[in-house]
């Protein structure tokens, strides 16, 4: 008599097994602790041998689909195939294809990577990987990813306004396929279809140092540069802030608020107003000025002239004397610096990193934000961002021997602030 699901709901378990026969070798196992487990009996073609197997549980797979299962073992015994090998053997091409997928080929080569890399290289690059390339192509066997495909993951990156790191991402997908190609998993490399098919950064656009290996010496550089104390502050805050160089050089005691740790002006490229959280190690060099210039309206007055604001060239012509020339560092270059960064290494949101830097955020209805959007959280951005350089000047950061726990600790500040 063939099985029924009321009959299966009603049978209850018993101190031993007990088997419910549906027919044509299927049937359901009820086990003491509950569980039910439907079980096919057949005989192994040529061999003649008694065979069992496995076809899920119930209730998550129910009689009718049980008994499309058997339907579909018996197809395959007439014409002399062994279910149960015909499972293993797609099972092993399944694996197959899970260790040859894009990701997984990528893991392997990081991992290799991470063993030349500096830690803090080696994570950029992991988070580059599972952030931008593995969600569009990670689960394609990597010789099938097309480019039309990877070309559209790359793009989702340069509409976020991250160009250079959209580049960065085709390069280390790139690197990925030309690896698959040499271990033998993969006949070409899809990435250089795309050179010349990203958008390019815009030209004229200003010098950064955006390697953190680079930026550890240049913090230092700034930190021991010997000039007035007024110039030596413009440069320290500079990257902490990471304003237009032109909002920096006229800012104004007046929208200080040191008790608060804020700066609140208008944005001097959208017109609208602006607030920038200032970390304890912003609020720490401004008190340490604030002796010196208070009389002046300007925070950074000019030498000749304290009622008007220093040079637009000063922290340029001090990066010259460091030895930064144009091409490698400009004060416009702090932006590009914390944009990349906080994006690639320390994964804060790319939202809150916009609104940072002043740009013009809409809602999804297309509205403007208005300056106290994602506040709180752009408050520990800036925190964490601080802590981050101060890490990298004392050279805690991309040690040959390790990464260090306030690294991690920082890129999870930006996750859970994410």
């Amino acid at each position: 008599m063939a099985l029924s699901d009321l009959a299966i709901r009603k049978t209850k378990p018993a101190a031993k097994p007990v088997k419910l026969v549906d027919g044509g070798g299927l049937y359901l196992i009820l086990r003491p602790d509950g569980g039910r487990w439907w079980r096919l009996d057949y005989r192994r073609p040529v061999t003649g041998k008694r065979n069992t197997l496995s076809l899920g549980t119930y209730p998550f797979v129910g009689l009718a689909e049980a008994r499309d299962k058997r339907y579909a073992a018996k197809k395959l015994l007439a014409v002399g195939i062994d279910p149960g090998q015909q499972r293993k053997a797609e099972k092993a091409v399944a694996a197959d294809r899970a260790a040859s997928s894009f990701a997984a080929v990528a893991d392997e080569l990081l991992t290799q990577r991470a063993q030349k890399l500096a830690p803090g290289s080696a994570v950029r690059e992991r988070r580059l990987l599972e952030k931008d390339l593995e969600p569009y192509i990670g689960s394609l066997p990597v010789s099938e990813v097309p480019a039309p495909l990877l070309l559209q993951a790359l793009r989702k990156i340069v509409g976020r306004g991250a160009v250079e790191t959209a580049h960065r991402a085709r390069a280390l997908a790139s690197q990925v396929f030309r690896y698959a190609v040499a271990t033998g998993r993969a006949d070409r490399n899809p990435a250089t279809d795309l050179i010349g098919a990203l958008a390019q950064p815009k030209e004229g656009h200003f010098a950064a140092l955006t390697e953190p290996a680079q930026v550890g010496p240049m913090l230092r550089a700034l930190h021991g540069y010997e000039g007035t104390p007024v110039v030596m502050a413009a440069l320290k805050l500079a990257p902490l802030v990471f304003v237009r160089p032109g909002e920096l050089r006229r800012a104004r005691w007046s929208d200080i608020n040191l008790e608060a740790g804020e700066w609140r002006f208008t944005a001097s490229k959208t017109g609208t107003p602006h607030i920038v959280p200032l970390a304890t190690q912003a609020v720490e060099i401004l008190k340490e000025l604030q002796p010196l210039t208070r009389r002046s309206v300007y925070v950074f007055p000019g030498i000749r002239d304290c009622d008007r604001p220093m040079s637009d060239n000063t922290v340029n012509a001090a990066l010259r004397r460091m030895g930064f020339d144009g091409d490698t560092m400009t004060g416009h270059g702090f932006r590009a610096m914390a944009r990349t960064i906080l994006d690639e290494v320390l994964g804060f949101r790319p939202d809150y990193i916009e609104h940072q830097l002043a740009h013009s955020v809409r809602d999804p209805l297309g509205r403007a934000y208005n300056r106290a959007t994602h506040l709180p959280e752009r408050r520990k951005m800036m925190q964490a961002w601080a802590d981050y350089l101060d890490r990298l000047r004392d050279g805690r950061e991309d040690k040959a021997t390790g990464d260090s726990n306030g690294q991690q600790a920082t890129v999870e500040a930006g996750r859970h602030a994410a």
